[in-house]
């Protein structure tokens, strides 16, 4: 954003001229469709901009200036217009201890008082609900407005009728039957009834669905993103019955018409107000000094989140309504009052629970489960945690008191453990799938050097089924032609692959019960078993790397059984390295970075390999899956289904026979495992990097460090299309 010093009378124009619009179509989102866009501290942002362009270019000020608006006209609406006997005004607002002191200094400079002369001010919370006007004729309501654009509202008199909190007539112990008294404040709906009243609409949702004999999706359900937009969409009905099943409430803050006073001081009418039977907020206090209401503001910020309302910040008044009347108003706001702004970014709250979501790779992602709190105008009640290390790293507890932070669209997080130091012990990370949140039960492990704990059931893990199925059936892996996303998702639900992809082999056993469902015909039904059939016999690399181990690829898979050939021997293999580990927690021998090298050499010789590629993660991840009893019966369960024949690599005689073969770039007609495929057809070794011992590079476009790498080696590097002159010469 550039500099206000810098900018000339032709940019500060068009700027202001922009911030006007925008700000006007903000307002209108928020004050006249209850949907706002962006959040209070964005806004807020705009209007500041705003209000430093025109004080440093008065002769800029525009007619339409957000300064001389209130709210947002009335449009088209069911309810019908009222116009305000006097205007409602906006309050100007302030954001930093500083520019509540600078208020108070204006009111001394503008009534002239001597610095040692007390200002004595009210503060009370600033309730984020939609602001009404209930007009009272001898002690009777006759009106309730919305503020509207403050000029022109709209007729709730019906509505708010149906609202506990407001009496239908004054209580004449109070302040007698004035001929007129307009009482000015905030509908809002509690936290509380606010979660209620979503679980409601849920549930009736949920329940016209069972109804009609449907598939029941949240997603269909009208819910209310904040309690702000449920208090605004309650009361704005033109049906008042509607608004009579909503629980709203009202606390008053201030007052319009009247046609005499019971005090003379803004603290003693708030005090009158609540004798009369309107609620005032139980936060109104009467101070005489700054240094008093800015306590009084952490004081309410510390709590914030314990109120039974939203509010976004604190506002203080002058007391004396002699002074008010002196100070009068600017164009859209008193000189007497001010909004002390919470940061919309950040809320205290209280972590109520951490509970484990297992993602379709097995990772756990904790979540915790806060006590609601509006962040940004948007009610937050979950949030994320990361992993393992940031628990650790934030010491939370279920029970801890939290600062959670939300910016824009990122995802709300705990920035601060309030209660840390309390004596209290440690939350304990599972060490096995959760099956409480979906889970399996498995072993939980995070390899080493990593920060992610992950699930080691694969496919027998509900929450990782799906994906791992998916994947099962790729291109890469098995190769099932027809049996794709939807269909997988069909049979899951229909519960036909409960038992992992062996399931896959017994579908035939469903043929009568697909025919009957939408989508499946007789031709496309036996096509989807033929294809399935034909993969009774696969490639054992091919049905190894469709079982979705960490760390085993398509490359890796074939690497493996170079060595073993036959893979029924995996799970005797992965129990060896299961003992070995039990054996050498710590490794042992000469350290080779992480892992020590006997225990690489180890590992290749439990998996009787020479291959680079096959190293500790690789067999630790191997050993983790095979140790897990829900994994071998699946894999007893899938040798049961599918036969794979003994892996035999063939080799043809070529020109690159005993070399050493490095792709880089990008590959455009092969994929880089196809790529690495043909080079161990052919006899020669595929590396992943480059060095002296290298002999060919093959080169795509895009190709950077590993060229260059191979020019200084001198090495050949030939492209693509030679490649596959090499592959098709091949004997």
């Amino acid at each position: 954003m550039t500099e206000i010093e810098s900018l000339s009378q032709a940019d500060a124009a068009n700027e202001l001229m922009r911030l006007a619009k925008q700000i006007a179509y903000h307002s209108k989102r928020y004050h006249a469709e209850d949907a706002p866009e962006i959040d209070d501290a964005d806004y807020d942002a705009l209007v500041r901009r705003n209000n430093e362009l025109e004080a440093a270019f008065p002769a800029l000020i525009r007619a339409d200036s957000p300064n001389s608006q209130v709210g947002a006209a009335v449009e088209a609406s069911p309810l019908a217009k009222v116009t305000h006997a006097q205007r409602m005004m906006s309050l100007d607002n302030a954001f930093a201890a500083e520019d509540v002191e600078e208020f108070a200094a204006r009111v001394r400079r503008f009534l002239n008082l001597s610095a040692d002369a007390v200002i004595a001010m009210t503060a009370e919370d600033k309730i984020d609900g939609l602001s009404c006007s209930l007009r009272y004729e001898k002690g009777k309501l006759v009106q309730a407005a919305t503020r509207g654009d403050g000029s022109v509202g709209e007729d709730v008199t019906a509505n708010v009728r149906h609202i506990a909190d407001i009496p239908q007539e004054l209580g004449e112990e109070a302040f007698g039957f004035p001929e007129v008294f307009e009482v000015r404040g905030e509908v809002y709906m509690a936290k509380e009834d606010f979660a209620a009243l979503n679980e409601r609409l849920l549930n009736e949702g949920r329940a016209l669905a069972d109804q009609r004999g449907q598939e029941f999706d949240p997603a269909t359900v009208r819910q209310f993103a904040n309690p702000r937009n449920a208090a605004a969409g309650s009361l704005r009905q033109k049906d008042a019955n509607v608004t009579a099943s909503r629980p709203l409430r009202f606390l008053a803050h201030g007052w319009g018409e009247v046609s005499m006073l019971p005090a003379d001081t803004q603290f003693g009418v708030m005090n009158a107000i609540m004798k009369a039977g309107i609620p005032v907020s139980p936060e109104l206090k009467r101070f005489e000094s700054v240094a008093e209401v800015l306590a009084h503001y952490a004081e309410i910020e510390r709590r914030r989140a314990d109120l039974d309302y939203d509010i976004d910040g604190v506002v203080y008044k002058v007391d004396s309504l002699a002074w008010q009347a002196r100070l009068g108003f600017v164009a859209k706001a008193p000189r007497w009052a001010i909004a002390h702004k919470f940061p919309a970014e950040r809320a205290q709250t209280t972590l109520e629970a951490i509970d484990i979501q297992v993602g379709r790779t097995g990772k756990l992602t904790p979540v915790g489960r806060l006590v609601p709190v509006t962040v940004g105008g948007v009610v937050v009640s979950n949030v994320t945690l990361h992993n393992r290390d940031e628990i650790g790293r934030l010491g939370v507890r279920p029970g801890d008191r939290v600062v959670i932070q939300r910016a824009g669209d990122v995802i709300p997080q705990v920035v601060e453990n309030l209660t840390r130091d309390e004596a209290r012990a440690p939350y304990l990370f599972p060490d096995h799938c959760p099956v409480e949140f979906g889970g399996c039960g498995s072993e939980a492990v995070a390899e080493e050097g990593e920060v992610d704990v992950r699930c080691t059931g694969g496919l027998i893990c509900p929450a990782q089924k799906f994906e791992r199925l998916r994947h099962f059936v790729s291109r890469g892996a098995l190769d099932i032609e027809g049996l794709g996303e939807k269909s997988i998702e069909e049979f899951l639900r229909l519960g036909w692959l409960d038992k992992g992809p062996a399931d896959i082999f017994r579908l035939k056993s469903h043929r009568a019960e697909l025919l009957g469902r939408e989508g499946w015909k007789e031709k496309s039904v036996d096509n989807l078993f033929a294809a399935i059939e034909a993969k009774r016999s696969p490639d054992a690399a091919r049905l190894l790397f469709g079982l979705g181990i960490r760390h085993v690829g398509a490359v890796t898979a074939r690497d493996l059984l170079k060595g073993l050939g036959d893979i029924a021997r995996l799970p005797e293999k992965a129990a060896e390295i299961h003992a070995y580990l039990e054996a050498n927690p710590q490794g042992e021998g000469e350290s080779d970075g992480k892992y020590t090298t006997r225990k690489v050499e180890a590992f290749k010789a439990i998996l009787e390999v020479r291959a680079d590629g096959i190293g500790p993660a690789v067999a630790e991840a191997l050993a983790d899956f095979f140790h897990e009893p829900h994994n071998r019966d699946l894999w007893d369960d899938l040798l049961s289904e599918v036969s794979p024949p003994p892996y035999v690599v063939e080799t043809r005689e070529s020109e690159v026979s005993g070399m050493t073969v490095v792709f880089t770039g990008k590959l455009e007609t092969m994929s880089r495992d196809e790529a690495k495929a043909q080079a161990e057809a052919l006899g020669a070794k595929a590396a992943g990097s480059v060095s002296a011992k290298t002999d060919l590079v093959v080169a795509g476009p895009g190709a950077g460090s590993k060229l260059k790498q191979a020019s200084a080696l001198g090495i050949r590097v030939i492209d693509e299309a030679e490649w596959a002159a090499i592959v098709a010469a091949a004997g």
